[in-house]
Protein backbone atom coordinates (compact mmCIF):
# COMPACT_ATOMS: atom_id res chain seq x y z
CA UNK A 1 0.00 0.00 0.00
CA UNK A 2 1.33 2.93 -1.20
CA UNK A 3 -0.09 6.63 0.92
CA UNK A 4 1.20 10.16 0.80
CA UNK A 5 3.39 11.02 3.87
CA UNK A 6 2.86 14.83 4.47
CA UNK A 7 5.82 14.38 6.74
CA UNK A 8 8.45 14.42 3.36
CA UNK A 9 5.59 14.76 0.85
CA UNK A 10 6.31 11.77 -1.00
CA UNK A 11 4.21 8.77 -1.79
CA UNK A 12 5.70 5.87 0.36
CA UNK A 13 5.13 2.23 1.37
CA UNK A 14 3.07 1.62 4.22
CA UNK A 15 4.91 -0.30 6.79
CA UNK A 16 3.83 -0.50 10.10
CA UNK A 17 6.71 -0.76 12.85
CA UNK A 18 4.92 -3.75 14.71
CA UNK A 19 4.51 -6.21 11.45
CA UNK A 20 0.76 -6.60 11.60
CA UNK A 21 -0.10 -4.11 14.27
CA UNK A 22 -0.94 -0.54 13.06
CA UNK A 23 -1.02 2.31 15.94
CA UNK A 24 -3.33 4.57 14.67
CA UNK A 25 -4.34 8.38 16.32
CA UNK A 26 -7.02 10.40 15.06
CA UNK A 27 -7.53 14.29 15.98
CA UNK A 28 -10.68 14.15 17.81
CA UNK A 29 -13.24 17.43 17.85
CA UNK A 30 -13.13 20.01 20.36
CA UNK A 31 -16.32 19.81 21.76
CA UNK A 32 -18.10 23.15 22.30
CA UNK A 33 -20.29 23.33 19.49
CA UNK A 34 -21.78 20.92 16.79
CA UNK A 35 -19.24 19.18 14.14
CA UNK A 36 -19.75 21.17 10.71
CA UNK A 37 -19.50 18.70 7.26
CA UNK A 38 -15.91 20.13 6.14
CA UNK A 39 -14.92 18.40 9.97
CA UNK A 40 -17.04 15.37 9.22
CA UNK A 41 -15.25 14.90 5.49
CA UNK A 42 -11.88 14.21 7.60
CA UNK A 43 -13.53 11.69 9.49
CA UNK A 44 -14.90 9.98 6.61
CA UNK A 45 -11.70 9.65 5.00
CA UNK A 46 -10.06 8.27 7.81
CA UNK A 47 -12.88 5.64 8.44
CA UNK A 48 -12.00 5.05 4.84
CA UNK A 49 -8.69 4.24 5.57
CA UNK A 50 -8.94 2.69 8.95
CA UNK A 51 -11.58 0.19 7.38
CA UNK A 52 -9.12 -0.48 4.34
CA UNK A 53 -6.07 -1.08 6.51
CA UNK A 54 -8.21 -4.01 8.13
CA UNK A 55 -9.62 -5.23 5.01
CA UNK A 56 -6.21 -5.57 3.83
CA UNK A 57 -5.56 -7.56 6.93
CA UNK A 58 -3.67 -5.32 9.45
CA UNK A 59 -4.37 -4.96 12.83
CA UNK A 60 -5.48 -2.05 13.88
CA UNK A 61 -5.88 0.38 16.82
CA UNK A 62 -7.16 3.39 16.26
CA UNK A 63 -7.20 6.06 19.12
CA UNK A 64 -9.18 9.52 19.33
CA UNK A 65 -9.06 12.55 22.16
CA UNK A 66 -11.91 14.36 23.09
CA UNK A 67 -10.58 18.12 23.19
CA UNK A 68 -12.84 18.97 26.27
CA UNK A 69 -10.72 21.59 27.54
CA UNK A 70 -10.83 24.93 26.02
CA UNK A 71 -7.90 25.71 23.39
CA UNK A 72 -6.98 29.17 22.27
CA UNK A 73 -6.71 30.75 18.86
CA UNK A 74 -3.14 30.63 18.55
CA UNK A 75 -0.74 29.80 21.39
CA UNK A 76 -0.20 33.57 22.36
CA UNK A 77 -2.97 33.40 24.20
CA UNK A 78 -5.49 34.94 21.69
CA UNK A 79 -8.29 34.93 20.44
CA UNK A 80 -11.49 33.05 22.83
CA UNK A 81 -11.10 29.77 24.89
CA UNK A 82 -13.78 27.87 22.44
CA UNK A 83 -15.12 25.63 25.61
CA UNK A 84 -15.59 28.69 27.79
CA UNK A 85 -17.23 30.47 24.60
CA UNK A 86 -19.80 27.41 24.25
CA UNK A 87 -20.55 27.23 28.13
CA UNK A 88 -21.61 30.92 27.96
CA UNK A 89 -23.50 30.78 24.55
CA UNK A 90 -25.75 28.10 26.26
CA UNK A 91 -26.02 28.82 30.16
CA UNK A 92 -24.09 25.26 30.86
CA UNK A 93 -21.15 24.32 32.42
CA UNK A 94 -18.25 23.47 30.87
CA UNK A 95 -18.83 19.55 31.22
CA UNK A 96 -22.46 19.51 30.11
CA UNK A 97 -21.50 21.29 26.87
CA UNK A 98 -18.33 18.66 26.34
CA UNK A 99 -20.74 15.56 27.03
CA UNK A 100 -23.45 17.38 25.10
CA UNK A 101 -21.63 17.46 21.90
CA UNK A 102 -19.31 14.74 22.34
CA UNK A 103 -22.83 12.91 21.86
CA UNK A 104 -23.83 14.76 19.19
CA UNK A 105 -20.83 14.34 17.15
CA UNK A 106 -20.57 10.61 17.93
CA UNK A 107 -24.69 10.62 16.64
CA UNK A 108 -23.63 12.46 13.38
CA UNK A 109 -20.70 9.98 13.16
CA UNK A 110 -23.27 6.78 13.17
CA UNK A 111 -25.00 8.26 10.57
CA UNK A 112 -22.54 8.56 8.27
CA UNK A 113 -21.44 4.95 9.29
CA UNK A 114 -17.87 6.25 10.43
CA UNK A 115 -16.93 2.91 13.53
CA UNK A 116 -16.34 4.38 16.71
CA UNK A 117 -13.05 4.30 17.03
CA UNK A 118 -11.41 1.55 19.70
CA UNK A 119 -10.01 4.16 22.57
CA UNK A 120 -11.90 7.65 22.61
CA UNK A 121 -10.40 10.03 25.51
CA UNK A 122 -11.32 12.99 27.01
CA UNK A 123 -8.60 15.73 27.77
CA UNK A 124 -9.81 15.82 31.20
CA UNK A 125 -9.05 12.18 32.10
CA UNK A 126 -5.62 12.86 31.27
CA UNK A 127 -4.17 15.55 33.62
CA UNK A 128 -1.60 13.39 35.40
CA UNK A 129 -0.07 12.65 32.13
CA UNK A 130 0.15 15.82 30.88
CA UNK A 131 2.04 16.80 34.07
CA UNK A 132 4.46 14.16 33.67
CA UNK A 133 4.85 14.98 30.38
CA UNK A 134 5.77 18.61 31.15
CA UNK A 135 8.12 17.65 33.97
CA UNK A 136 10.14 15.51 31.79
CA UNK A 137 10.53 18.12 29.25
CA UNK A 138 11.70 20.77 31.59
CA UNK A 139 14.37 18.33 33.31
CA UNK A 140 15.45 17.84 30.27
CA UNK A 141 15.90 20.85 29.12
CA UNK A 142 13.15 21.45 26.34
CA UNK A 143 10.58 23.25 28.64
CA UNK A 144 11.04 26.86 30.74
CA UNK A 145 9.38 28.55 33.04
CA UNK A 146 8.23 31.78 31.72
CA UNK A 147 5.58 34.46 33.52
CA UNK A 148 3.91 32.04 35.21
CA UNK A 149 3.67 29.34 32.19
CA UNK A 150 5.62 26.50 31.06
CA UNK A 151 6.68 27.19 27.12
CA UNK A 152 8.11 24.36 25.27
CA UNK A 153 11.79 26.02 23.79
CA UNK A 154 11.71 25.35 20.05
CA UNK A 155 15.03 26.24 19.85
CA UNK A 156 16.35 23.34 20.95
CA UNK A 157 15.31 21.24 18.18
CA UNK A 158 17.68 21.26 14.94
CA UNK A 159 14.48 21.28 12.77
CA UNK A 160 11.32 22.64 13.87
CA UNK A 161 9.10 22.80 10.84
CA UNK A 162 8.82 19.35 9.52
CA UNK A 163 5.85 19.97 7.61
CA UNK A 164 8.35 23.15 5.81
CA UNK A 165 7.47 22.08 2.30
CA UNK A 166 3.86 22.74 2.43
CA UNK A 167 1.58 25.51 0.90
CA UNK A 168 2.18 28.37 2.55
CA UNK A 169 -1.42 29.23 2.61
CA UNK A 170 -2.29 25.33 4.17
CA UNK A 171 0.36 26.07 6.99
CA UNK A 172 -0.96 30.15 7.55
CA UNK A 173 -4.82 28.68 8.11
CA UNK A 174 -3.40 26.89 11.42
CA UNK A 175 -2.44 30.13 13.21
CA UNK A 176 -6.31 31.10 12.87
CA UNK A 177 -5.47 34.45 13.74
CA UNK A 178 -2.88 36.92 13.89
CA UNK A 179 -0.12 35.66 16.57
CA UNK A 180 -0.06 38.80 18.85
CA UNK A 181 3.48 38.84 20.51
CA UNK A 182 3.80 37.08 23.74
CA UNK A 183 6.15 38.67 26.53
CA UNK A 184 7.17 35.78 28.11
CA UNK A 185 8.59 33.38 25.18
CA UNK A 186 12.25 33.12 24.15
CA UNK A 187 11.37 32.63 20.21
CA UNK A 188 8.26 33.04 18.53
CA UNK A 189 7.82 29.64 17.29
CA UNK A 190 7.76 28.16 21.60
CA UNK A 191 4.11 27.04 22.58
CA UNK A 192 2.46 26.72 25.89
CA UNK A 193 2.65 23.49 27.98
CA UNK A 194 0.81 24.58 31.04
CA UNK A 195 -1.27 28.11 31.68
CA UNK A 196 -1.34 29.62 35.29
CA UNK A 197 -1.98 32.67 33.93
CA UNK A 198 -3.82 34.07 31.13
CA UNK A 199 -6.33 36.45 30.21
CA UNK A 200 -9.33 33.49 30.76
CA UNK A 201 -9.46 34.32 34.60
CA UNK A 202 -12.30 32.63 34.79
CA UNK A 203 -11.47 29.55 33.25
CA UNK A 204 -13.82 27.09 34.81
CA UNK A 205 -11.40 24.19 34.46
CA UNK A 206 -8.47 24.02 36.48
CA UNK A 207 -5.95 21.75 38.00
CA UNK A 208 -3.16 21.40 40.35
CA UNK A 209 0.25 21.62 39.11
CA UNK A 210 3.85 21.84 40.57
CA UNK A 211 3.94 25.02 38.66
CA UNK A 212 0.58 26.58 40.22
CA UNK A 213 -3.20 26.06 39.50
CA UNK A 214 -3.73 25.90 36.02
CA UNK A 215 -4.92 23.96 32.90
CA UNK A 216 -2.32 22.28 29.90
CA UNK A 217 -2.19 23.73 26.41
CA UNK A 218 -3.52 22.57 23.31
CA UNK A 219 -1.16 20.10 22.06
CA UNK A 220 0.00 18.54 24.84
CA UNK A 221 -2.89 16.40 24.98
CA UNK A 222 -2.36 14.10 21.68
CA UNK A 223 1.05 13.71 22.62
CA UNK A 224 -0.21 12.12 25.96
CA UNK A 225 -3.37 10.81 24.88
CA UNK A 226 -1.26 8.71 21.86
CA UNK A 227 1.41 7.87 24.12
CA UNK A 228 -1.34 6.14 26.58
CA UNK A 229 -3.10 4.01 24.11
CA UNK A 230 -0.82 3.62 21.25
CA UNK A 231 2.43 3.41 23.01
CA UNK A 232 5.78 4.94 22.15
CA UNK A 233 5.90 4.35 18.57
CA UNK A 234 2.77 5.77 16.50
CA UNK A 235 2.49 4.15 12.62
CA UNK A 236 0.07 6.61 11.14
CA UNK A 237 -1.50 9.83 12.49
CA UNK A 238 -4.38 11.47 10.94
CA UNK A 239 -6.03 15.18 11.19
CA UNK A 240 -7.12 17.76 8.89
CA UNK A 241 -4.61 19.80 6.91
CA UNK A 242 -5.58 23.08 9.23
CA UNK A 243 -3.71 20.91 12.22
CA UNK A 244 -0.29 20.46 10.27
CA UNK A 245 0.94 23.87 11.39
CA UNK A 246 1.17 24.20 14.40
CA UNK A 247 -0.81 21.45 16.13
CA UNK A 248 1.04 18.32 14.48
CA UNK A 249 4.45 20.19 14.33
CA UNK A 250 4.28 20.79 17.76
CA UNK A 251 3.15 17.24 18.59
CA UNK A 252 6.38 15.95 16.56
CA UNK A 253 8.03 18.30 18.71
CA UNK A 254 6.97 17.68 22.17
CA UNK A 255 7.08 13.87 21.89
CA UNK A 256 10.63 13.12 20.23
CA UNK A 257 11.74 15.30 22.52
CA UNK A 258 10.02 13.44 25.47
CA UNK A 259 10.49 9.78 23.80
CA UNK A 260 14.08 10.57 22.87
CA UNK A 261 13.53 8.95 19.05
CA UNK A 262 11.27 9.17 16.15
CA UNK A 263 7.52 9.23 17.63
CA UNK A 264 5.32 9.08 14.09
CA UNK A 265 6.26 7.47 10.97
CA UNK A 266 3.31 8.39 8.62
CA UNK A 267 1.22 11.50 8.35
CA UNK A 268 -2.44 11.33 6.71
CA UNK A 269 -3.62 14.74 6.37
CA UNK A 270 -7.07 15.45 4.66
CA UNK A 271 -8.13 18.76 2.53
CA UNK A 272 -10.94 21.21 3.30
CA UNK A 273 -14.20 20.92 2.51
CA UNK A 274 -14.59 24.90 1.06
CA UNK A 275 -18.11 26.55 0.32
CA UNK A 276 -18.77 29.45 -1.81
CA UNK A 277 -16.62 31.79 1.01
CA UNK A 278 -14.25 29.53 1.32
CA UNK A 279 -12.91 27.13 4.00
CA UNK A 280 -16.03 26.13 6.47
CA UNK A 281 -15.46 27.14 9.64
CA UNK A 282 -17.22 26.67 13.05
CA UNK A 283 -16.14 30.72 13.51
CA UNK A 284 -18.31 31.73 10.62
CA UNK A 285 -21.58 30.61 13.00
CA UNK A 286 -23.80 29.49 9.81
CA UNK A 287 -22.27 26.73 9.01
CA UNK A 288 -23.96 23.40 7.85
CA UNK A 289 -24.32 20.11 9.64
CA UNK A 290 -25.82 16.75 9.29
CA UNK A 291 -28.83 17.08 10.29
CA UNK A 292 -28.94 20.06 8.67
CA UNK A 293 -28.68 18.28 5.63
CA UNK A 294 -31.02 15.42 6.47
CA UNK A 295 -34.07 18.33 7.62
CA UNK A 296 -33.04 19.27 3.79
CA UNK A 297 -34.14 15.69 2.74
CA UNK A 298 -30.69 14.26 2.09
CA UNK A 299 -29.21 10.80 3.25
CA UNK A 300 -26.32 11.27 5.15
CA UNK A 301 -24.66 8.62 3.11
CA UNK A 302 -25.32 10.53 0.29
CA UNK A 303 -22.48 13.18 2.11
CA UNK A 304 -20.14 10.68 2.46
CA UNK A 305 -20.70 9.24 -1.40
CA UNK A 306 -20.09 13.05 -2.46
CA UNK A 307 -16.88 12.83 -0.20
CA UNK A 308 -15.46 9.63 -1.47
CA UNK A 309 -16.01 10.63 -4.95
CA UNK A 310 -13.07 13.27 -4.25
CA UNK A 311 -9.29 12.40 -3.56
CA UNK A 312 -8.75 13.26 0.02
CA UNK A 313 -5.80 15.15 -0.87
CA UNK A 314 -7.99 17.76 -3.28
CA UNK A 315 -9.88 20.34 -1.76
CA UNK A 316 -13.67 19.89 -2.17
CA UNK A 317 -16.33 22.43 -2.89
CA UNK A 318 -19.73 21.89 -1.70
CA UNK A 319 -22.38 23.34 -3.62
CA UNK A 320 -26.33 21.91 -3.23
CA UNK A 321 -26.44 21.20 -6.88
CA UNK A 322 -23.28 18.55 -6.45
CA UNK A 323 -25.35 17.37 -3.75
CA UNK A 324 -28.09 16.29 -5.46
CA UNK A 325 -26.07 15.30 -8.50
CA UNK A 326 -24.52 12.63 -6.16
CA UNK A 327 -28.38 12.24 -4.40
CA UNK A 328 -28.99 11.21 -7.73
CA UNK A 329 -26.24 8.72 -8.42
CA UNK A 330 -27.61 7.15 -5.18
CA UNK A 331 -30.53 6.46 -5.64
CA UNK A 332 -30.37 4.50 -8.82
CA UNK A 333 -27.14 3.23 -7.77
CA UNK A 334 -29.17 1.22 -4.55
CA UNK A 335 -32.17 0.78 -7.26
CA UNK A 336 -29.77 -1.44 -9.74
CA UNK A 337 -27.73 -3.30 -6.49
CA UNK A 338 -31.24 -3.93 -4.74
CA UNK A 339 -32.71 -5.91 -8.61
CA UNK A 340 -29.72 -8.07 -8.07
CA UNK A 341 -30.99 -11.79 -6.84
CA UNK A 342 -30.30 -13.07 -3.68
CA UNK A 343 -29.61 -16.49 -4.70
CA UNK A 344 -27.10 -19.21 -5.23
CA UNK A 345 -23.93 -18.82 -4.18
CA UNK A 346 -20.52 -16.99 -5.29
CA UNK A 347 -18.19 -17.68 -7.19
CA UNK A 348 -14.74 -16.96 -5.57
CA UNK A 349 -12.71 -16.90 -8.46
CA UNK A 350 -14.70 -14.36 -10.06
CA UNK A 351 -14.71 -12.32 -7.04
CA UNK A 352 -11.72 -12.50 -6.08
CA UNK A 353 -11.15 -10.80 -9.76
CA UNK A 354 -13.13 -8.06 -9.70
CA UNK A 355 -12.07 -7.04 -6.12
CA UNK A 356 -8.58 -6.51 -7.48
CA UNK A 357 -9.07 -3.29 -9.26
CA UNK A 358 -10.78 -2.40 -5.93
CA UNK A 359 -7.89 -3.15 -4.07
CA UNK A 360 -5.26 -1.74 -6.31
CA UNK A 361 -7.27 1.63 -6.36
CA UNK A 362 -7.20 2.28 -2.01
CA UNK A 363 -3.71 0.86 -2.21
CA UNK A 364 -2.62 3.99 -4.65
CA UNK A 365 -2.98 6.53 -1.36
CA UNK A 366 -6.25 5.67 -0.50
CA UNK A 367 -8.08 6.61 -4.27
CA UNK A 368 -11.63 6.30 -3.07
CA UNK A 369 -12.99 7.95 -6.62
CA UNK A 370 -11.15 5.37 -8.56
CA UNK A 371 -12.75 2.31 -5.75
CA UNK A 372 -16.37 4.01 -6.48
CA UNK A 373 -15.49 3.51 -10.19
CA UNK A 374 -15.05 0.12 -9.33
CA UNK A 375 -18.55 -0.59 -8.06
CA UNK A 376 -20.06 0.69 -10.93
CA UNK A 377 -17.67 -1.73 -12.64
CA UNK A 378 -19.08 -5.02 -10.53
CA UNK A 379 -22.27 -3.91 -11.91
CA UNK A 380 -21.08 -4.50 -16.00
CA UNK A 381 -19.13 -7.27 -15.33
CA UNK A 382 -19.82 -10.82 -16.75
CA UNK A 383 -20.90 -12.42 -13.22
CA UNK A 384 -23.73 -13.97 -11.89
CA UNK A 385 -25.86 -11.66 -9.34
CA UNK A 386 -24.48 -13.65 -6.47
CA UNK A 387 -21.14 -12.91 -7.19
CA UNK A 388 -21.71 -9.08 -7.81
CA UNK A 389 -23.62 -9.25 -4.33
CA UNK A 390 -20.91 -11.10 -2.23
CA UNK A 391 -18.61 -8.13 -4.18
CA UNK A 392 -20.28 -5.46 -3.64
CA UNK A 393 -21.00 -6.54 -0.09
CA UNK A 394 -16.83 -6.59 0.58
CA UNK A 395 -16.43 -3.31 -1.20
CA UNK A 396 -18.93 -1.83 1.21
CA UNK A 397 -16.84 -2.98 4.69
CA UNK A 398 -14.37 -0.37 3.54
CA UNK A 399 -16.63 1.97 1.67
CA UNK A 400 -19.99 1.94 3.84
CA UNK A 401 -22.05 3.45 1.88
CA UNK A 402 -24.93 1.00 2.32
CA UNK A 403 -24.41 -0.69 -0.91
CA UNK A 404 -27.27 -3.47 0.32
CA UNK A 405 -29.22 -1.34 2.25
CA UNK A 406 -32.15 -2.18 -0.61
CA UNK A 407 -32.46 -5.75 1.00
CA UNK A 408 -32.16 -4.45 4.75
CA UNK A 409 -34.95 -1.78 4.03
CA UNK A 410 -36.89 -4.76 1.84
CA UNK A 411 -36.54 -6.84 4.89
CA UNK A 412 -37.65 -3.33 7.02
CA UNK A 413 -40.61 -3.00 4.77
CA UNK A 414 -41.69 -6.79 4.97
CA UNK A 415 -41.34 -6.48 8.91
CA UNK A 416 -43.32 -3.21 9.05
CA UNK A 417 -46.37 -4.94 6.37
CA UNK A 418 -46.26 -8.24 8.60
CA UNK A 419 -46.61 -6.12 11.83
CA UNK A 420 -49.99 -3.70 10.18
CA UNK A 421 -51.27 -7.26 9.68
CA UNK A 422 -51.11 -8.59 12.83
CA UNK A 423 -52.19 -5.16 14.42
CA UNK A 424 -55.31 -5.70 12.17
CA UNK A 425 -56.35 -9.19 12.70
CA UNK A 426 -55.95 -7.99 17.04
CA UNK A 427 -58.33 -5.65 16.13
CA UNK A 428 -60.95 -7.42 14.04
CA UNK A 429 -60.56 -10.07 16.84
CA UNK A 430 -61.20 -7.37 19.27
CA UNK A 431 -63.95 -6.27 17.36
CA UNK A 432 -65.50 -9.47 16.89
CA UNK A 433 -65.07 -10.68 20.80
CA UNK A 434 -67.17 -7.30 21.44
CA UNK A 435 -70.00 -8.43 19.46
CA UNK A 436 -69.65 -12.07 21.24
CA UNK A 437 -69.14 -13.44 17.33
CA UNK A 438 -67.28 -16.16 18.98
CA UNK A 439 -66.43 -18.19 15.98
CA UNK A 440 -64.59 -15.35 14.02
CA UNK A 441 -62.47 -14.37 17.17
CA UNK A 442 -61.73 -18.02 17.17
CA UNK A 443 -60.80 -18.12 13.56
CA UNK A 444 -58.46 -15.52 13.96
CA UNK A 445 -56.81 -16.54 17.16
CA UNK A 446 -56.14 -20.27 15.04
CA UNK A 447 -54.61 -17.76 11.91
CA UNK A 448 -52.49 -15.70 14.78
CA UNK A 449 -51.59 -18.92 16.14
CA UNK A 450 -50.24 -19.88 12.30
CA UNK A 451 -48.15 -16.97 12.19
CA UNK A 452 -46.07 -18.03 15.36
CA UNK A 453 -47.74 -14.97 17.59
CA UNK A 454 -48.81 -14.64 21.01
CA UNK A 455 -51.48 -12.47 21.88
CA UNK A 456 -51.63 -11.83 25.38
CA UNK A 457 -54.56 -9.99 27.11
CA UNK A 458 -53.80 -7.83 29.93
CA UNK A 459 -55.52 -4.90 32.46
CA UNK A 460 -53.49 -2.37 29.97
CA UNK A 461 -54.62 -3.66 26.47
CA UNK A 462 -53.75 -6.42 24.51
CA UNK A 463 -50.25 -6.91 23.22
CA UNK A 464 -48.48 -9.51 21.04
CA UNK A 465 -45.29 -11.22 20.63
CA UNK A 466 -43.41 -13.96 18.34
CA UNK A 467 -43.59 -17.23 19.90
Amino acid sequence: MQLYNSLGQTKQEFKPVNGNRVEMYTCGPTVYHYAHIGNLRTYIMEDVLEKYLRFAGYDVNRVMNITDVGHLSSDADTGEDKMLAGAKREHKGVLEIADFYTKAFFEDCKKLNIKYPDVVEPATHCIPEFIEMIEVLLDKGFAYIAGGNVYFDTSKLDSYYVFGKMNEDDLAVGVRDSVEEDENKRNKTDFVLWFTKSKFEDQELKWDSPWGLGYPGWHIECSCISKKHNGEYLDIHCGGIDNAFPHHTNEIAQSESYLGHKWCSFWFHVLHLNDARGKMSKSKGDFLTVSLLENKGYDPLVYRMFCLQSHYRKPLTFTYESLDNTAKAYEKLIKRISALKAEGEADTATADKLLLPFREALDNDLNTSLAITCVYDVLKADADDATKRYVLGEMDKVLSLGLLKGEAEAEDNSDNELSAEIEALIAKRTEARANKDWATADAIRDKLKEMNVVVVDTKDGISWHFA
